[in-house]
């Protein structure tokens, strides 16, 4: 009865009949079937035009079977895009499921993962509800929402596990029923052998083994990666062997490893029943290298890989196929007879065929009748023009019309008939318009999880200051804010390099460990993208990280975990996860290549979804941090480096005030020209204003204190229609996040209408700053640089009153 306990796994099998084991194993033979089916029929959806693109996990799923079977409820996946047989297994998808999201279909609930955002095999639970509140996670199996850049699952798989670690050991946190049971939970993540190349996967690998945290990674090698042999990706050909380092003996902690066929099914069924065990039991990482693994229908839809296969290769594939070794095993066990196999397969493809049938039509049948209605609307208007005829009728002639196709025809008619006013017209617009707002919803809501938590739901609280208010540096001010939260909320933790011990390398932390616990304020090794991934982790599992970066520059080495997972989170899931991680740096004005960068147009581009904030100080910084510890949306702070000794007045109330995200300030009033800039430069803009008021000129500064968002009441554009003279200074390269503001004002807040003379920037050289105080001066904005462009602005608005300096 061997094979009966380990294929049974958490069942109690000491007492099982055989007719029950047979039970078990022929549903298990049945999902791998049926997720076989939908793999080749999806493969033909896509070659037939029903969908844009496939990738599928044939050739993975009795691994995945197996797997299933240690997975429980409050368990995480952190996974790869083939794990369809997972879900399957697990009741995260359905087969009809499956199919709606390959179709891209967003009405709600056809595609519970993404909203029809995301490619197939892009699975998702829901965590959050609708108006931000968070479900109960020990309930169900939780699936993190997957991303398609290979490797990149591994980052959030390390805070997924580490979560478990918090939950076990720090008793603070009980009180938090929904999120774990005493930290029972496995953190199962999954990789292609190929993309165990990635920097991210040995940074993950290493951080959790570092940890001692409770996470499995199965690594499915199929000994390629897209057309790539094992010989040109790892040394010696197998990452369990380039691994075997990481190994726990009797002297130093580590890893255990296992190695198992792919096409084994009871070994793999015992493999992961001991593996996840000892993971879960003692919380030590686990890895699980998965060989001779097949792809019978190559990489993806784009592409045969009988391209680059050899004939003895595709020959030993076919021959090695999981499911068909599954189904010998079967038979040559005398479990199953050949006509109850044949049975099962009948069915299951009869059954595959019906779920993918039902989700096509349910796709189509959601925007026939938006088809129709356009269909009616165009002939209305071809009453008056008959030539529009013509696109009626071809819309109406498109037997599986998808919704582009049919507001290009509605969009067309519009445009056609602007000379042509009528009351068939008028109602086209009105619904028109009223579909545009349903396409938001459908195609572009949700890029911030908006619920009852967000920043905008935050009471704002000002500062509070006494004539016993102390001066102080202003690292004290944050230190202070940093203690008073500790305090407060038992779920907040922070974690970077040298932030423990020392407390930081400006002091923002000092003393908090030693307070607070090694548990809560950690040191890390140098991994910026784990750093990340431990802050995406721990706040999906309903914690409130902060996940330090070093100095700004060193972001970029964490840019594309941030980028790719955490600013499009609530984006791609259509709001049923978030994940509020308060990334907290340190950057702008310092001397020298490395220490002194300010990439904001960098940040721009790949972190909307997120909130970034651009502090002048650090009480203003603390009042941002106030905010986001009560919020629930990610962002990252960046502090100014030149900051943390200058003096300010520590508030009375340090731990509660709040600085709302998107609220200007007009740090000075003035009535010839408005500057706009940010963080460490509005101190140097500030004095600057000074020697220009000697000159006659009355300078108004405002800090945005935030760039995304930008402004929400138009201050900008406010102080313009008083100055009508527009200049944005900027620490980033030359069109760089001068760009962006001058967009954000001259655009979307109309500021082009208010200037009598051409807006200008100052900005940074093109190149980093070169080392020294002297660096500084001639590659970033001085104190002479604004003062003379502020002057000649002046001078090109007035000249006999402003002559030229030179």
């Amino acid at each position: 009865m061997q094979n009966e306990k380990l294929i049974t796994n958490s069942i109690d099998a000491s007492e099982l009949s055989f007719n029950d084991f047979k039970s078990i194993v022929i549903n298990d033979y049945k999902i791998a079937f049926e997720s076989r089916q939908a793999s080749v029929l999806g493969r033909r959806e896509v070659l037939t035009g029903k969908a844009k693109f496939g990738i599928f996990g044939d050739g993975k799923e009795v691994p995945q079977i197996a797997m299933a079977k240690a997975f429980k409820n409050g368990d995480w996946r952190s996974g790869y895009y083939r794990d369809q047989t997972f879900a399957f297994a697990t009741g995260i998808s359905t087969i009809k499921e499956f199919f709606a999201q390959l179709y891209a279909n967003p009405t709600e609930g056809a595609d519970p993962f993404s909203g029809g955002r995301q490619m197939n095999c892009h699975f998702a639970t829901k965590s959050v509800n609708e108006d931000g509140s968070w479900n109960d996670l020990t309930q169900i199996k939780n699936c993190s929402s997957d991303i398609s850049p290979t490797g990149g699952q591994m980052a959030r798989l390390v805070g997924l596990a580490y979560a478990s670690k918090l939950f076990r050991n720090n008793k603070e946190l009980d009180y938090l029923k929904n999120f774990s049971v005493n930290g029972n939970e496995v953190a199962f993540g999954t990789i292609g052998n190929a993309s165990t190349s990635e920097g991210v996967f040995f940074e993950a690998i290493n951080a959790a083994g570092v940890l001692q945290i409770p996470m499995a990674i199965s690594i499915w090698d199929d000994a390629y990666g897209i057309s790539v042999p094992a010989k040109y990706q790892t040394t010696k050909e197998d990452i369990s062997e380039v691994l075997k380092g990481f190994q726990r003996d009797s002297e130093n902690l580590g890893y255990e490893i296992y190695k198992v066929k792919g096409w084994d099914y009871p070994a793999l069924c015992e493999v992961y029943e001991n593996a996840i065990n000892v993971c879960r039991e003692e919380h030590i990482p686990v890895l699980i290298h998965v060989t001779e693994l097949t792809q019978p229908q190559g990489h993806s839809t784009s592409g045969s890989h009988e391209r680059y296969k050899s004939k003895d290769r595709l020959a030993w594939e076919t021959e090695h196929d999981c499911i068909l070794k599954m189904r010998e095993w079967m038979l040559e066990s005398a479990i199953v007879t050949e006509e109850e196999i044949l049975e099962v397969e009948k069915n299951a493809k009869i059954f595959v065929r019906n779920a993918q049938k039902e989700a096509w039509n349910e796709f189509l049948d959601s925007i026939k009748p938006e088809q129709k209605q356009v269909v009616d609307f165009i002939n209305g208007l071809a009453k008056h023009q008959p030539e529009l005829s013509k696109i009626s009728s071809g819309l109406a002639s498109t037997a599986d019309a998808q919704r582009r196709e049919v507001f290009t025809a509605a969009r067309k008619a519009i445009r056609l008939s602007a000379n042509f006013s009528s009351a068939e017209r008028d109602e086209f617009l009105s619904w028109y318009k009223e579909q545009t707002d349903l396409n938001y919803e459908r195609y572009n809501s949700k890029l911030h999880t908006e619920g009852k938590e967000s920043p905008d739901q935050i009471t704002v609280v000002d500062a509070e200051y006494d004539d016993l208010s102390k001066m102080v540096d202003g690292r004290e001010v944050l230190n202070a804010c940093f203690n008073e939260n500790f305090a407060r909320d038992q779920r907040l933790v922070a974690f970077g390099e040298d932030l423990g011990n020392i407390g930081d390398v400006n002091q923002g932390f000092a003393g908090l460990q030693a307070k607070f616990g090694e548990l809560r304020i950690t040191d890390t090794g140098i991994r910026e993208m784990t750093i990340m991934g431990q802050g995406i982790g721990l706040a999906m599992r309903g914690l409130k990280p902060i996940a330090e970066i070093q100095y700004l520059d060193y972001l970029i080495f964490a840019l594309n975990v941030l980028s790719d997972d955490l600013a499009s989170l609530s984006y791609r899931t259509k709001g049923i996860q978030k994940a509020p991680v308060i990334v907290r740096t340190r950057g702008h004005r310092l001397e020298g290549v490395w220490h002194s960068g300010s990439p904001i147009s960098m940040l721009l581009g790949s972190l909307r979804g997120m909130h970034l904030c651009v502090p002048r100080n650090m009480t203003q910084a603390a009042g941002m941090y106030n905010t986001l510890f009560r919020a629930d949306e990610p962002a990252v702070v960046i502090e100014c480096l030149n900051g943390y000794r200058l003096k300010e007045k520590l508030p009375k109330n340090v731990g509660d005030f709040t600085v709302p995200l998107g609220k200007a300030e007009v740090l000075e009033t003035g009535t010839d020209i408005t500057v706009v800039s940010y963080g460490s430069t509005l101190r140097i803009i500030q004095e600057a204003a000074e020697e220009l008021a000697t000159m006659g000129i009355s300078v108004e500064i405002i800090d945005p204190q935030t760039l995304l968002p930008f402004d929400k009441a138009n201050v900008c554009a406010t102080s313009l229609a008083k100055t009508n003279k527009l200049l944005v200074v900027d620490e980033d390269v030359p069109g760089g996040a001068s760009a962006y503001i001058l967009q954000e004002i001259l655009e979307k807040q109309k500021g082009y209408f208010l200037l009598d003379g051409q807006p200008k920037t100052l900005t940074a050289k093109a190149h980093r700053p070169p080392f020294g105080s002297d660096g500084d001066y001639f590659s970033k904005p001085s104190v002479d640089d604004v003062i003379e462009t502020i002057y000649n602005m002046m001078h090109d608005a007035n000249p006999s009153k402003y002559p030229s300096i030179f």
